[in-house]
């Protein structure tokens, strides 16, 4: 975003915002904190402005334009540098870009593994459907409604691979059509956020391969993205199941989602899903005790 073409009382509320958030970042650090020799005399707590700009290699009045609010040249490179010395974190890093009217890096794909009180939501959305997909749309943390719904087994490792290549979901969902076009404008326009992830044509090119309907619907270019909306299925054993799905990013997992079911009312969806589940959670822990053996 291009700060002079703000409206003049949003330029002046960047302008303040800016210099606020990078005098607090100034003052929780200090010289030694850096490796720097302590001089006497300081009558303020922190770095000062000179400080930051020799240990980021940039002018000294070039950082107290910064620091002020002015129109003045920012490039990346020299943002990374300045973030490095304040020891900004990743949240406070793309503030910094946005307040400079940049627009933040994207960040890299998380090497990070689905943590624990991730997967205790997913499981806390029983006797719902929940699951978290990462940004190539491989399954990464499943709970159990979402098995026996969609049927994800061991060898389903992409939702992605398994809608266009697994009998399965052709038979069951209804409107299967509608629903394939719509999953792959949505594939289309995750690729294009990510130009430089060579994964995606190998992906596209393997599903072309493998799934005619895949090809012929990536040929036409459809390009969509879906926060919400409603899936309905027949499932084998619970009959008709109407679905309200909500899409939410993880910000902690950059390109992660994770996906919620919910039950459309009136439907029973839920009930049958409970009744279910809970009878197989019996069986389970009967099984767990050695009660089911007596």
């Amino acid at each position: 975003m291009n700060i002079s073409r703000l409206p003049a009382e949003a330029r002046q509320r960047r302008r303040a915002e800016i210099r606020e958030f990078l005098r607090s970042r100034r003052a929780r650090l200090s010289p030694q904190d850096l490796g720097m020799p302590v001089s006497g005399g300081r009558r303020t707590p922190g770095l000062r402005r000179e400080e930051v700009a020799v240990l980021a290699g940039v002018g000294v009045s070039w950082y107290t334009w910064l620091e002020q609010g002015r129109e003045i040249n920012v490039s990346e490179d020299v943002l990374d540098a300045v973030a490095r010395v304040l020891r900004l974190g990743g949240a406070e890093r793309e503030h910094l870009y946005l307040l400079a009217g940049l627009n933040p890096p994207r960040s890299c794909p998380a090497d990070r593994e689905v943590s624990p009180g991730l997967r205790r939501v997913i499981d806390g959305w029983l006797p719902r459907p929940a699951y978290i997909i990462d940004r190539h749309w491989n399954l990464l943390a499943v709970n159990r409604a979402a098995r026996l719904v969609f049927g994800y087994g061991e060898g389903d490792h992409s939702c992605l691979v398994s809608f266009f290549t697994n009998a399965r979901f052709r038979s069951a969902l209804c409107h299967w059509e509608d629903a394939a076009r719509e999953i792959v404008g949505q594939f289309r326009a995750d690729a294009a956020r990510y130009p430089d992830d060579a994964e995606f044509g190998r992906l596209a090119s393997d599903l072309c391969a493998a799934s005619p309907a895949f090809a012929e619907i990536w040929a036409e270019h459809p390009v969509g993205s879906a926060a919400q909306g409603i899936k309905a299925l027949v499932h084998p054993e619970l009959g008709d199941l109407v679905f309200e799905y909500t899409t939410l990013p993880l910000p902690d997992l950059p390109g992660h989602r994770l996906l919620l079911y919910t039950p459309a009312p009136g439907t029973g969806t839920e009930a049958r899903l409970a009744d279910v589940l809970d009878t197989d959670s019996g069986r389970e822990e009967r099984h767990r005790t050695g009660l089911g053996a007596r």
